[in-house]
């Protein structure tokens, strides 16, 4: 058996369905388990009408379900209408309650998310049957058991797994394509919950190691991992095969091809993942394993994140306090806010935070201890490679390659995968093709293409 997740945009309309399901035929000897992501931008246009509707805006929030559901009419099967219907049917009312409560309470962010990713495992599975292909919808809710974190809960793996295999595997072995939704799973009391935004790439990993899959495979719009953001740098190289702890790496530092949890029931299972391309299936992508493959390049690829504010904080004494690091980060952990990358030294502390929602709270208890100023508009730029833990002068070489840019961080991880800068976001192209041009100039062919 094989898990294939495709995403929004594999499966954003009738056609890409369609494509999908040429896809999903050709495998139909390794017994699939499909898991799809919301059709297109479902997701965002139904948090935007929650929003809207909590803001008293309840007609503008209906006049956006709306264009909603005539869109996904328009995508569906016409034997699918009563049953799409209904769902938007439910969404409304929902709407409804949020403008009477002025407030978005995170069940409710679960329960209104998970209609994007209902709706679409539903539509593809009978779509699957239409053009011939023996399937089943199962909802993912029934299956993926987490706990009460809502908007980012984790999965309770032993329950999740006696639920594979007791309601996944015997339909696939009846020769049945399981279609489910990604992102959604359910308490152990049937509450409605969500893995947070791109989960479905873990719900994937998730039932791939539930049912024992000999791969699973994430289905996008690229060719696999690359060695830079083509966002930021068009023109980079596919990389073949990658390690789980490098693709982990990359992921968490703003690769968007995979989601960061993914590879952990992955890794725990030693489950090859592929990442492939539904709109150019004769791609072999990128295959990522639990060995590091020996690579002539230093670094395999470079990551990107934007949008990240430094925060440096300095100690108010001449040398650090006892519990002083602890009082830093309780704060940051009591906002909920993940620090990205750390720096330290005896009297201060730098670091980076993608989410600024809580940040001026943050600042005003820190302030009572430290001084604290933030930086704002940065980036950080990431190399990931096995090599650059026995390599000697990969550090030289990158800065070497920055000497025109201004760094306003470094940092080198525990795990010696990669080595992190941090620059103006406006310096971010011209650093990002100095430090590929410098590290790319040539490759290995077994390991690049």
């Amino acid at each position: 058996m094989i898990v294939m997740k495709f995403g929004g945009s594999s499966v954003e309309s009738a056609v890409a369905i369609a494509r999908v399901a040429e896809i999903v035929r050709e495998r139909l000897l390794e017994k699939p388990v499909v898991v799809v992501s919301a059709m297109g931008k479902t997701t965002n246009r139904l948090l935007a009408a929650a929003e809207l509707a909590v803001k008293g805006k309840r007609e503008a929030a209906q006049a956006e379900l709306d264009s909603l559901l005539a869109f996904t009419l328009g995508e569906a099967h016409e034997s699918l209408r009563g049953f799409v219907e209904l769902h938007f049917q439910e969404l409304g009312a929902f709407l409804d309650e949020l403008t009477q409560i002025a407030e978005f309470p995170a069940q409710y962010v679960d329960l209104i998310s998970s209609y994007g990713e209902r709706l679409s495992s539903k539509i593809v599975a009978v779509a699957f049957e239409q053009l011939g292909i023996a399937s089943v919808h199962v909802d993912a809710r029934e299956v993926l058991v987490t706990d009460r974190r809502h908007t980012q809960a984790a999965p309770l793996y032993p329950r999740t797994y006696a639920k594979c295999a007791s309601l996944l595997v015997p339909l696939a072995e009846m020769g049945k394509v399981v279609v489910l939704g990604g992102f959604i799973g359910s308490t152990q009391d049937g509450f409605t919950t969500t893995l947070g935004r791109g989960g479905s790439d873990f719900s994937a990993a998730i039932f791939g190691a539930g049912i024992g899959a000999s791969e699973i495979q994430i289905w996008t719009d690229v060719d696999g991992m690359l060695t830079c953001d083509p966002r930021i740098l068009p023109g980079g190289h596919r990389v073949k095969v990658i390690s789980f702890a490098e693709a982990a790496e990359l992921a968490y530092f703003g690769a968007k091809v995979l989601h960061p949890a993914t590879v952990v029931p992955a890794v725990e299972k030693n489950i090859p993942v592929l990442i492939l391309n539904s709109r150019n299936p004769g791609s072999p992508g990128t295959r990522i394993v639990s060995e590091a493959v020996p690579c002539a390049n230093v670094v395999k690829s470079i990551a990107c994140k934007r949008g990240i504010t430094l925060v440096n904080i300095q100690s108010l004494r001449m040398l650090m306090a006892h519990g002083f690091l602890l009082r830093i980060f309780e704060t940051f952990n009591r906002y909920a806010t993940p620090v990205d990358m750390v720096s330290t030294s005896e009297v201060s502390v730098s670091l980076t935070i993608d989410n600024t929602e809580h940040l001026d709270a943050i600042v005003a208890e820190i302030s009572r201890i430290a001084e604290v100023t933030v930086h704002r508009d940065l980036s950080i730029i990431c190399l990931v490679g096995e090599g650059i833990k026995a390599t000697p002068g990969v550090a030289a070489t990158a800065f070497g390659a920055l000497r025109e840019t201004n760094l306003h961080m470094i940092s080198q991880g525990a795990s010696l995968l990669n080595l992190s800068v941090v620059v103006d976001d406006s310096a971010l192209p011209a650093a990002v093709a100095a430090l590929h041009g410098e590290f790319f100039a040539t490759l290995d062919e077994k390991v690049f293409e």
